[in-house]
């Protein structure tokens, strides 16, 4: 009798670690598949410099990433320098700052545009987008609050694709803007594959973002309504 529970307890044993192997092989099939899907789709919308003088864009939007004793970090200071290059061209007359004001204490936009006024940018030509408190939501907010039709977005590559992507199935002719930046650590490119995944779903199911507010398009309006 002792052997018969025995053996049908090692059945028990053998098939709950066969059920949790191939839930990770799916989970990791997964998560490979819907990472080279939204590189894929994409990486056609993903232009150089060279090219950005034949686009007219209602806004350059940069994504916030981060301050350092209240200043951007250099990761952010990368990005706002790709959006001066970008600007330089003509290819909009527009910003649109995008991250995260949450609190008084923490001002990603303010600082976003600081440092963009310091270089030559006329005020009144930088929208701040004080609720951009995820990609998702930063895109969201641009088709929903800003009303921006065409767009070009300024990030990190290997941010640029999850950017576009969202963007795109938000309903916005938006372009990314390829750049050589600096090298990051591994750890940035696992934490984004893990942040493709949800976004995916995300654009699917479609939540509202944390905040909606009133329209400001950036074509038409006043920046001057969204400082604070």
């Amino acid at each position: 009798m002792n052997t018969v529970k025995k053996i049908f307890k090692n059945k028990k044993i053998k098939i709950f670690i066969c059920t949790v192997l191939c839930l990770c092989i799916l989970g990791a099939v997964a998560v490979v598949g819907i990472n080279a899907y939204m590189i894929s789709f994409a990486k056609d919308y993903i232009i150089d410099a060279e090219s950005l003088s034949g686009y007219d864009f209602d806004c350059i939007m940069v994504l916030g990433a981060g301050l350092w004793d209240g200043e951007p970090s250099p990761m952010l200071k990368e990005r706002l320098d790709f959006g001066l290059e970008a600007y330089s061209t003509g290819c909009s007359t527009k910003f649109l700052m995008s991250g995260d004001h949450g609190t008084e204490d923490y001002d990603e936009v303010n600082a976003m545009k600081d440092y963009i006024v310091a270089n030559s940018v006329d005020p009144d030509d930088i929208f701040l987008d004080h609720a951009g408190f995820s990609t998702y939501e930063s895109m969201y907010r641009a088709r929903d609050v800003f009303k921006a039709e065409k767009m070009l977005i300024v990030t990190q590559k290997y941010h640029l694709y999850r950017a576009v992507y969202n963007a795109r199935k938000l309903g916005i002719d938006a372009y990314g803007f390829d750049r050589e930046e600096l090298q990051y650590p591994i750890y940035n490119d696992l934490r984004e594959s893990a942040a493709r995944v949800k976004d995916f779903f995300y654009c699917i199911a479609k939540p509202e973002p944390t905040y909606l507010g009133e329209e400001i398009p950036v074509k038409t309006a006043s920046a001057t309504l969204t400082d604070g």
